[in-house]
């Protein structure tokens, strides 16, 4: 494919915003609100997936605190495949580590080590090309993946439907009486394409403020995303 359109670009970031302002009344205002934000997708993809599964299921005060403990097992905090590869269970395990999500890291180190997985060739791939890739990985699901398309990759056009918090954004901000699933988050975003990401990161801002992420944080953590002023 052709090189892929990111929102590090502030040109597509304006694009995506006027966008979901004009096609939703409902998000406009939060958008008019917070006006332009700075986002800069970044990290390195291994660390980011790593990261992000770390993070599954937890809090954020608490995968942090894992994910500190895991870097601070390896020289420079450097999560490298080849050093997790071959890292005894038991230490990741004193780290706060579940037997499941050891599983996972092990699973995924492998397959970059014996290059069976190529991270850095994702990027030039198309969306549903990389989901498709990811999906074979343990532990690495929608909810990961997506988060990896925009945290990591600054892909535009992605809907994370599994999203606890975008979920209760829409349920708040369009006063659903349920958690909206699925199709009806679908329908509800129709016109937020091809700029999904945008409408996504408002959501996740107009709750208690954007949630924020270290450099080089993946999933599920909106990282460094500053109003302009």
């Amino acid at each position: 494919m052709a090189k892929a359109i990111s929102l590090a670009d502030p040109r597509v970031f304006k694009a995506g915003f006027a966008h979901v302002r004009k096609n939703d009344p409902s998000l406009k205002p939060i958008l008019d609100a917070l006006g332009l934000i700075k986002f800069r997708p970044r990290g390195e993809p291994f660390e980011s997936l790593v990261e992000s599964i770390l993070s599954q299921q937890l809090a954020g005060s608490a995968a942090d605190a894992i994910i500190t403990k895991v870097r601070g097992l390896f020289p420079a905090g450097a999560l490298e495949a080849k050093r997790i590869h071959l890292i005894e269970g038991k230490k990741l395990r004193a780290a706060g580590v579940s037997p499941q999500k050891l599983t996972y890291l092990k699973d995924l180190s492998l397959r970059v080590v014996e290059k069976r997985l190529d991270l850095e060739g994702l990027s030039s791939l198309s969306d549903e090309e990389i989901i498709s890739i990811l999906d074979e990985v343990r532990g690495v699901g929608p909810w990961t993946v997506h988060m990896f398309l925009i945290f990591t990759l600054g892909r535009p056009n992605v809907l994370p439907v599994d999203d606890y918090g975008i979920r209760t954004s829409i349920q708040r901000l369009y006063g659903l009486e349920e958690l909206p699933k699925k199709a009806a988050i679908e329908k509800l975003a129709e016109g937020w394409h091809p700029y999904a990401t945008v409408a996504s990161l408002y959501l996740w801002h107009s709750r208690d403020g954007a949630p924020q992420a270290k450099a080089g944080k993946p999933a599920g953590k909106t990282r460094e995303v500053r109003k302009v002023n």
